[in-house]
């Protein structure tokens, strides 16, 4: 990771002589560090606790799905791709949105395109129906070969039948082809994927789809900062332990605010200390001013109203 102090001044006022080409250059030249690139990268730094580490392997020994819950931004997500790192094996995520159905987890078909090749295709190409099967995440995972992991990632966006209409296929662990019903998708490493599921708890799931897995809270307390922190610590070289220990109480002050609507959790507090890091704040700089004068709040701070309230 770069630790040159402009990293986060890239945007500079035009002045007459401004050259565009140069200003891509800088661009081009950004090293994010793992934290702001995705979870693949940033698996094997990931510190689960005890307390997890039991839930997971109790997931493991009965087969059965991984729910996770706790607020945004406690690493929910991130167990998925650790335990694909740490056996070495694929993962593959499926992104719950508010329209998804248990299908889109297995299969995806492209009907305009299909219905448009249909009509003025080209015959000699040899194209058919199939053509235009795309595998998700289930899938994939079966065909894969090995074993593999199944992120189902923010469950509670789906709609209410979603959880209960994948219980089939967690349950029998195959589904049928979508064009032939004689035919079964099933694992070709003869084993189910591992499961992890996860939640913001933004609504209640249905009690049939609870009874099959194994549950388990991640809490954002102290402990699970700090392991955090020390975890990233390669994301923020030029940090000094004065500052750290500063910036996680501030980051404390936040939390302890009863008023506050959105208060910041674990990511936002690994992005801002890398914030920091790259401007090569001091500790006196953030130690005695307000809240909502601290160096980058908005990374923080990401509710128009806790803003105004903190000021």
């Amino acid at each position: 990771m770069t630790s040159d102090p402009d990293r986060f001044r890239l945007i500079e006022r035009p002045v007459a002589d401004h050259d565009p080409a140069k200003a891509r250059d800088r661009l081009a030249a950004r090293d994010l560090p793992p934290t702001l690139r995705d979870f693949r990268a940033s698996a094997a730094r990931f510190d689960p606790s005890e307390e997890l580490l039991t839930a997971t392997n109790m997931a493991l020994s009965v087969g059965a799905p991984l729910l996770l819950t706790g607020e945004p931004g406690t690493g929910k997500t991130q167990v998925a791709w650790f335990l694909g790192w740490y056996f070495g094996i694929p993962t593959f995520d499926f992104q719950v949105k508010s329209t998804s159905t248990a299908q889109d987890l297995c299969w995806d078909f492209d009907a305009v395109g299909y219905l448009h090749f249909a009509q003025t295709g080209d015959r000699s190409l040899g194209k058919c129906r199939e053509d235009f099967l795309k595998q998700r995440a289930l899938w994939l995972a079966y065909e894969c070969g090995t074993d593999a992991v199944v992120l189902i990632d923010e469950i509670d966006k789906a709609p209410r039948d979603f959880p209960n209409d994948l219980l089939h296929e967690l349950d029998r662990h195959e589904f049928p082809h979508p064009f032939d019903e004689t035919r079964s998708i099933e694992p070709k490493s003869g084993r189910p994927p591992i499961v992890v599921v996860t939640s913001n708890d933004e609504r209640r799931l249905p009690d049939a789809f609870l009874r099959r897995c194994i549950y388990h809270r991640i809490e954002l307390t102290e402990d699970l900062v700090a392991r955090a922190v020390a975890a990233r610590a390669g994301d923020f070289p030029r940090l000094s332990a004065a500052t750290k220990t500063i910036a996680l109480r501030r980051f404390r002050e936040l939390r302890e605010r009863e008023d506050l609507e959105k208060k910041p959790s674990t990511a936002e507090v690994l992005t801002w200390l890398t914030i920091l890091s790259a401007r090569g704040v001091s500790a006196d700089a953030i130690d005695e001013i307000p809240l909502a004068e601290l160096p980058a709040v908005g990374a923080l701070v990401k509710d128009a109203n806790d803003l105004a309230l903190l000021r």
